[in-house]
C-alpha cells in the first residue's frame, strides 16, 4: 500500500495498544470485498511469513463461503421469481397466500387477492410474434408493480401465461378495489393490448368464511372469469356479485375454465 496508508495502520495499532498485525484481502469475483485483519498486543511475537500465509488461506475460505451464500441466495431468488417480468412467481404466491390466510384466521387481518387476465395476448402473439407478446407482458407487469406500490406490503406476481395477481394483507377492501380499478384503466391504454379482466376477493367483503388459501383464490378467479365474460371495464368484486359466489362453488367445465383445476 501507500506510505500514508502504512502510517495510518501504525497509528491505529498504537491507539489500540497493539504491536503488530497481519492483513489478508478477501477477494470475491476478482475484486477486493474486504480484508481479514488480525493483531497482537505490544510485546507479543511478531507475525511471520507462515502467519501471513495462514491468514491468506483463511481469507480464501471466507471468500468461498460468501460466494456460496450468494449462489444460494440467487437460486432462492430464481425459484420464486418469474424470469420474464421479474415479478414473484406462482410458487411464491402460493406460499404467501397460505401465510396471509393463516394471519387472517389468527388475527382478522384483511387479506385481499386480485386475479388478472391480460386480454388479447394470443392475438398479439399470433399477429406480431412472441417477442412482441413478451414485451406486452413486461409492460403490464410494470403497471402492476406501480399499482402494487400504492398498497403497503403488496405482492405482485405472474401466475403464468397471461395471468397475474396482486396479494395484500392489511389494506382495506376499498383500497384494493380502487387500485384494481386503476390497474384496469392503465391496462386499457397499453398499445396492442385489449385491457385486462380483474377479479377481487377480500376478507373485508361479504364472501363467507375463508378457511383456506384455495377458497380465496377460487373466489378471486371466479370474479376475474365473470369480468372477462362480461367484458367489464373495471374489476368485479366477489361478495358484490352473487354470480361470482356461484361460480366459485360450481366452476364451469374444464374445457371452458382451465384455471379451476384440482391442483389448486
Amino acid at each position: 500500500g501507500s506510505p500514508g496508508y502504512s502510517h495510518q495502520r501504525v497509528a491505529a495499532l498504537r491507539r489500540r495498544g497493539r504491536g503488530c498485525c497481519v492483513v489478508a484481502p478477501i477477494i470475491l469475483h476478482g475484486r477486493a470485498w474486504g480484508e481479514l485483519y488480525v493483531a497482537r498486543p505490544k510485546g507479543a511475537a511478531l507475525f511471520g511469513r507462515d502467519d501471513a500465509d495462514f491468514a491468506t488461506v483463511i481469507a480464501s475460505v471466507v471468500a468461498s463461503g460468501i460466494a456460496q451464500t450468494e449462489r444460494l441466495e440467487e437460486v432462492r431468488r430464481l425459484a420464486f421469481t418469474d424470469p420474464l417480468t421479474g415479478l414473484a412467481n406462482r410458487r411464491a404466491v402460493d406460499m404467501r397466500l397460505d401465510e396471509a390466510v393463516g394471519r387472517y384466521r389468527a388475527d382478522g387481518s384483511v387479506t385481499s387477492l386480485v386475479v388478472c387476465d391480460l386480454n388479447g395476448l394470443k392475438t398479439v402473439n399470433d399477429t406480431h410474434g412472441h417477442a412482441v407478446g413478451d414485451r406486452l407482458l413486461e409492460r403490464f407487469a410494470s403497471i402492476l408493480s406501480l399499482c402494487a406500490a400504492k398498497l403497503p406490503g403488496a405482492v405482485a406476481a405472474r401466475l403464468g401465461g397471461d395471468e397475474f395477481c396482486l396479494l395484500t394483507v392489511g389494506p382495506s377492501a376499498d383500497e384494493v378495489i380502487a387500485v384494481a380499478d386503476e390497474l384496469c384503466v392503465r391496462a386499457a391504454e397499453l398499445e396492442l393490448g385489449e385491457g385486462v379482466a380483474c377479479g377481487v376477493a377480500s376478507t373485508g367483503e361479504a364472501i363467507g368464511e375463508v378457511r383456506s388459501a384455495r377458497r380465496l383464490f377460487r373466489l378471486a378467479d371466479a370474479a376475474q372469469y365473470r369480468a372477462k365474460a362480461a367484458r367489464a371495464g373495471g374489476p368485479v368484486v366477489a361478495g358484490r356479485d352473487d354470480e361470482v359466489l356461484r361460480l366459485a362453488d360450481t366452476p364451469p367445465p374444464s374445457g371452458d375454465r382451465r384455471r379451476f383445476r384440482d391442483a389448486r
